[in-house]
């Protein structure tokens, strides 16, 4: 859904604007990261964790809904033959914003062809499709990473190794009562307040360096932006384990939201710019398989490996961003100020 969204977005937006507008799109992504953890705190303490899953997914049953009104892509429709619908499309635009259409008519040749995977490893986009399916592996490890970490360093109070997972255990063995859910390995307890407000704190922070995202993004280009904060980010996972008081830990984890939602940004925006209208859709959506396959490898890190080492979880998850960074540095293609392209 997400890269389609902004699949859309980007083939309807001018070239100057696209830079802008697209991590401006993040206002909404927090905002609801906002609202389930707001959610969560009122819920879970009183009627469950369940009730919380089943209320968060009502927003997605009346998106459903909504589709229909998304209008389809102009340059799709015209690519596929649909010239009447893409000039539908058009003069809806042009009536909203109470402009005229200009003379002339749409002249974009139309593709014989769909993409095909085997397109995205053809010679031309092959150093690209590879450096790009290694950065957005790499980038929901560190986005998952950070949100689970979050998590685990609020429940356990594992900061700097201070506590042993055998102290945490006989911790929760005096405080919960005799209980089914006492005896559950998971060894964690109820999320306080303050954690709450913690995990809040830190969620801002994904759009607190969205103006400098937009700069670096505008002036530096795709590709060093991406290197710049993917190196930040490396950085500051190293920087968790050093011990600080409370305000030290939040600063650190609101930065590392800021930074990893900065990574997102900007490869949206590159993956979504770098192929062409036939394998737009195609790039995009192997790009966002590999992003589930880090998503499902965070947790084994962040939860059971930073459980036994700190240090060696933090390690792992600085490494990947660093070789993240150095793929982005070295990606063959500069999308910055360039059109979209239409056909290979």
């Amino acid at each position: 859904t997400a890269a389609g969204r902004l699949i859309i977005k980007t083939e309807f937006l001018p070239t100057k604007y696209r830079g802008y507008m697209l991590p401006l799109s993040q206002v909404f992504w927090l905002a609801g990261s906002l609202l389930i953890i707001g959610l969560a705190s009122v819920v879970i303490p009183t009627i469950g964790w369940r009730w919380l899953i089943r209320i968060a997914s009502i927003p997605g049953i009346i998106l459903i809904l909504a589709f229909k009104f998304i209008p389809e892509s102009a340059r799709f429709n015209v690519s596929t033959g649909k010239t009447q619908a893409a000039l539908a499309t058009l003069q809806r635009i042009a009536k909203m914003n109470r402009s005229v259409m200009p003379e002339g008519k749409l002249v974009e040749p139309i593709l014989e062809k769909r993409g095909r995977f085997a397109d995205l490893l053809d010679a031309k986009y092959l150093r690209t499709t590879l450096q790009i399916w290694v950065i957005w592996l790499g980038i929901s490890f560190a986005y998952y990473g950070v949100i689970l970490a979050s998590a685990e360093l609020l429940e356990r109070d594992l900061v700097c190794g201070s506590r042993s997972e055998s102290e945490a255990e006989s911790e929760v063995a005096v405080t919960l009562p005799d209980t089914e859910e006492s005896h559950s390995p998971c060894h964690c307890h109820m999320f306080a307040p303050s954690d709450y407000r913690t995990m809040i704190i830190s969620t801002i922070g994904e759009i607190a360096l969205n103006p400098f995202n937009i700069l670096g993004i505008n002036f530096l280009g795709r590709r060093l932006s991406l290197s710049i904060t993917m190196g930040c980010t490396a950085l500051f996972f190293l920087l968790l384990n050093i011990c600080t008081s409370s305000a030290g830990l939040i600063g650190f984890l609101f930065m590392l939201r800021a930074l990893v939602a900065a990574n997102f940004n900007t490869i949206y925006i590159y993956t979504a710019e770098v192929y062409p209208t036939m394998m737009r859709a195609l790039g995009m959506g192997t790009s966002g398989s590999l992003c589930r396959i880090g998503a499902m490898v965070a947790p084994f890190i962040s939860q059971v490996l930073m459980s036994a080492s700190f240090l060696g979880a933090l390690c792992l998850f600085s490494s990947v961003c660093v070789l993240c960074a150095i793929s982005a540095f070295t990606l063959p293609i500069e999308t910055k100020g360039r059109a979209l392209q239409q056909i290979k």
